[in-house]
């Protein structure tokens, strides 16, 4: 039986239309704001949403999502209110939810655990930013990833061989990194964006999404004509710091998005 993600994808592959992928870290500016945030998302159109479980040390992200993380973790936010935000999530909604972060919160949690709980409060994939394919086959613990979809990264400096391993093993869909470095929105996207896109097609039984640096509807828009899902990431965070306070922060993260889930499926 399909779950979410494909089915989420299967339905926009029928319609021709790009799937939009929203990311924001869970629990910024706090658990129960950050629930409302979510709300946004999916009424501006989001296909899915992925939450950032809070790291004090998250490598792979650019200053703007390490604040958020910050920001969580000092409100509070632990893994478990991670799981919990979700079973909220499910009571009024069924949009595929992904969870990105590191293996440090998931191991501490348990490996095995931390997938069994996640899929029984409503997730659908984890993305772990820092464990390759290649190295949780090297450790028996890291395979039991029963009830959830393992999302994998390819990078642009990904060689040939590898993308062909990596799309192989690929579940829900393939996370295509567009530019090196960190996460962090940019004025311009990466040139060969195409050709690095088609490539992984051509080997991928998944979907391919791009992120990484897609700011404006422009933006978005170019990607969605190219790739299956745009996700878009630290601008809705950047938008969510600089309204923390505002008692319509949901509203402004509702407007800000809806041009960009307009902008991707408009092509």
């Amino acid at each position: 039986m399909a779950g979410r993600i494909d089915t989420t994808f299967a339905k926009l592959k029928e319609q021709n239309k790009s799937c939009f992928i929203a990311y924001v870290c869970a629990g910024d500016p706090d658990i129960t704001t950050c629930g409302s945030i979510v709300e946004a998302l999916i009424e501006a159109g989001a296909d899915i949403v992925e939450l950032g479980i809070p790291f004090s040390d998250p490598l792979a992200d650019g200053v703007v999502n390490q604040m958020a993380a910050q920001r969580a973790l000092e409100a509070g936010t632990h893994t478990t209110d991670v799981l919990e935000l979700i079973r909220t999530i499910r009571k009024r909604s069924e949009i595929p939810i992904v969870l990105f972060t590191y293996l440090n919160p998931v191991y501490t949690y348990g490996f095995k655990e931390f997938h069994a709980d996640a899929a029984r409060a409503g997730a659908d994939g984890v993305l772990l930013l820092d464990l390759p394919p290649d190295e949780a086959l090297q450790n028996q613990e890291l395979l039991d990833t029963t009830g959830l979809e393992s999302i994998h990264l390819i990078a642009p400096t990904t060689p040939p061989g590898r993308v062909r391993e990596i799309a192989s093993e690929g579940e829900g869909f393939i996370y295509y990194v567009s530019r090196e470095g960190v996460t962090g929105a940019r004025e311009d996207l990466p040139a060969g964006i195409r050709e690095h896109v088609e490539a992984i097609q051509a080997v991928s039984q998944v979907p391919v999404a791009v992120g990484f640096g897609i700011t404006t509807p422009e933006q978005a828009a170019t990607v969605a004509g190219i790739a299956d899902g745009v996700v878009v990431g630290s601008a809705i965070v950047k938008m969510v710091e600089q309204n923390a306070g505002a008692s319509d922060l949901p509203q402004k993260i509702r407007d800000f998005v809806k041009p960009l889930v307009d902008a991707v499926k408009s092509v």
